[in-house]
């Protein structure tokens, strides 16, 4: 969770609309990891790091599993807007 928040706040805490998907997960990239607070290491150098999110509401796992399987409501989906 620290790395994540070190992440958004090199982005000024806002990320455009293009980041979210209709699913409720969203992405983006810093582009030197050392923006993050890391530490810099010559022998390995300067690389861009990407964060992926993926948002789940409890009971996601009723249509995973292989025992008697079930669909999700709409109410139980995240949404873009909510993300």
């Amino acid at each position: 969770m620290d790395l994540l928040e070190r992440g958004i706040k090199v982005k000024d805490y806002e990320l455009p609309k293009t980041c979210f998907n209709e699913n409720g997960t969203f992405g983006f990239g810093v582009e030197e990891h050392i923006d993050l607070g890391l530490r810099y290491d010559p022998s390995t150098g300067i690389y861009g790091m990407d964060f992926y999110v993926v948002l789940k509401r409890p009971g996601q796992r009723v249509t995973k599993r292989k025992h008697k399987k079930g669909k999700l409501g709409n109410f139980q989906k995240i949404t873009a807007k909510e993300a």
